[in-house]
């Protein structure tokens, strides 16, 4: 009996059928029987009984889950123990983040971080927050810097800091980027609005502001893109609700407004998949990341 006998098994275990549990850990169905044959042999054991086309676990099969969790388990640790070595890994590392946050905060850290990791392979995914934490809990991104809130408890979230979000409208001269105004809450009423799409979390913190203010916004178009609705705002089709990063720099044919009495703000962190044996190259990387994104901030932390 060794270590990826009882994988194999467990693998078993956790699938509906041999066959899905043969595709999981890419061995013939075949190959998966042998082992398990073999695994009750020498356990002088019965471990699944066939009805039809199913296997069912014996009462030995559910007791025997129980000691191969803990032993994999352990020999994970003793593995990440003496293998998680910052110097040797060279596997690639998986970093995700939202386009607006990429485009307009990551530029300098990104950089710091390829001079910081030379040896690191680092692959940049851009996604929205939804599909990010989606790829974190299925092991395809080490790291991503997703928008609040989420409610995924399978996650580890490291607070980065606030980030206000600033109502613009058209204007028919240029208007230089310093420069924010305020508006009435009541002035948003009946004006044409082009937002982030209602799946996005940043839509989420919008939609709820709008609610505590008493505005039902009067929502003509939908985009993922920041830099395509400031261009639509400025060509005059409509108000809209933006980070503030991404407004900053030359001048615009667009306003930009708080509303009286209120400040609307989203919340930016780093996530990482909870898991017993951490990465030290995601730790490392992401205790950089924070520093230096905090630092870029202005200390704006939580």
């Amino acid at each position: 009996m060794d270590i990826h006998q009882l994988e194999l098994f467990l693998a078993v275990m956790d699938s509906p059928s041999m066959t899905r549990a043969a595709e999981k850990i890419h061995l013939s169905p075949g190959a998966v029987s042998l082992q398990l044959h073999n695994l009750a042999d020498e356990l002088h054991t019965e471990l699944f009984v066939r009805r039809g086309k199913r296997l069912l676990p014996t009462p030995a099969a559910l007791r025997l889950a129980e000691r191969a969790k803990e032993v994999v388990r352990m020999m994970g640790h003793i593995q990440q123990e003496f293998e998680n070595d910052l110097t040797r890994d060279v596997r690639p590392f998986h970093f995700a983040t939202g386009v607006t946050t990429l485009i307009y905060q990551l530029g300098g850290p990104l950089r710091q971080l390829r001079k910081h990791y030379p040896n690191a392979e680092i692959r940049v995914t851009v996604g929205v927050t939804e599909e990010m934490v989606t790829g974190l809990l299925d092991r395809r991104f080490d790291l991503a810097l997703i928008s609040l809130p989420v409610s995924e408890a399978n996650l580890r979230v490291i607070p980065l800091f606030d980030e206000e979000l600033l109502v613009v409208r058209p204007s028919a001269n240029k208007v230089g980027s310093g420069q924010v105004r305020s508006l009435r809450a009541s002035e948003l009423a009946n004006v044409p609005f082009l937002l982030y799409p209602q799946r996005s979390n940043v839509r989420l913190v919008i939609d709820r502001f709008f609610s505590e203010i008493g505005v039902t916004p009067r929502v003509l178009m939908e985009a993922d893109d920041t830099e395509a609705i400031k261009r639509l705002v400025e060509s005059g089709f409509g108000y809209s609700i933006l980070p503030e990063h991404a407004l900053r720099g030359r001048s615009h044919f667009f306003e930009k407004f708080r509303i009286a009495g209120h400040r609307l703000m989203r919340s930016l962190a780093l996530a990482t998949a909870q898991t017993a044996c951490p990465r030290k190259l995601t730790e490392s990387i992401a205790g950089f990341l924070r520093s230096t994104l905090v630092e870029g901030s202005g200390g704006g932390t939580f």
